[in-house]
């Protein structure tokens, strides 16, 4: 692997070097999986578009394999990274981008991450498989117009394919009507398990969210109260999975939703109107 150049001509060293000299071993506590392969990086860096001078949100860069690229692309980085042993070589990356890197050492799910940044930045991370759902939702909820540009981001393959998921599928799910409800989703690329040290047992793939215009009268909690019910009893018919949901059958009937329907029958609009009606 060659080294990423840097404004000054000079290169970095391949990040496999960069891991060694550091003594660096991706932790299973922690969720990492390393992704040394510069170009397929390169790729992910491309999907939200033109990031010269852009503002970017990364979350776990662990050695910044990721954060390489981004700073490539003409990124303003700010990452968090909760691995103390991974400082040392984002601190080097920050040295060679004077300025274009902020290395946070923490929790992502206890950082204000808004409060970090002045615009509206990229959030792109190829996220630790432990926490990247929790992040995902709590990205989702937040007020709207969200304060991001968009969402780049690493998933095991079965979570990009409930984010996508069309109903009347196996995977189509709360997440699938959350993620729907408020952006538009879909799959940039698929990434085989094998471009990663060490490999997981699955395969992954890079979503792209971009927020929509959010359906007015609907709340968060009440659709959440609603997909909750709803696919916590996914196999019965919705006139018994819903009937501890205050209001929520004669809405069906409003509606003229069929209560003998199943949770993941049910599209994602009629989710909304079922949610605006309990709100």
């Amino acid at each position: 692997m060659t080294g990423f150049s840097i404004s000054s001509g000079t290169a970095l060293p391949p990040l496999r070097e960069v891991i060694a000299r550091h003594g660096l071993s991706a932790s299973k506590a922690l969720g990492q999986n390393f992704l040394l392969d510069a170009q397929l990086l390169a790729r992910i860096a491309r999907v939200p578009g033109d990031l010269a001078d852009a503002e970017v949100f990364e979350v776990g860069p662990g050695p910044g394999g990721l954060t390489r690229a981004l700073l490539v692309a003409g990124a303003r980085v700010t990452a968090v990274e909760r691995d103390a042993r991974c400082l040392p070589a984002l601190a080097e990356l920050a040295e060679a981008y004077p300025g274009r890197l902020h290395v946070i050492e923490g929790d992502a799910l206890a950082v204000d991450a808004p409060a970090l940044f002045s615009g509206r930045p990229h959030i792109i991370a190829n996220l630790p498989y432990n926490v990247g759902t929790a992040l995902l939702v709590r990205w989702l909820t937040t007020e709207w117009p969200p304060w991001w540009l968009s969402l780049t981001l690493m998933f095991q393959r079965e979570v990009a394919d409930r984010i996508i998921a069309a109903p009347d599928t196996d995977a189509y799910g709360r997440l699938s009507v959350l993620a729907q409800w408020r952006t538009s989703a879909r799959v940039a690329m698929t990434v085989h398990r094998s471009a990663f040290t060490p490999p997981p047992k699955v395969m992954s793939a890079v979503v792209h969210l971009l927020p929509g215009e959010q359906p007015e009268s609907v709340r968060v909690e009440t659709l959440e109260r609603l997909t909750a019910a709803a696919f916590g009893q996914r196999r019965k018919m919705l006139r018994q999975s819903l009937k501890g949901l205050p209001g929520a059958l004669d809405a069906l009937e409003a509606f003229g939703i069929d209560p003998t329907r199943r949770a993941e029958t049910v599209s994602v609009g009629e989710y909304i109107a079922l949610a605006r009606a309990l709100g």
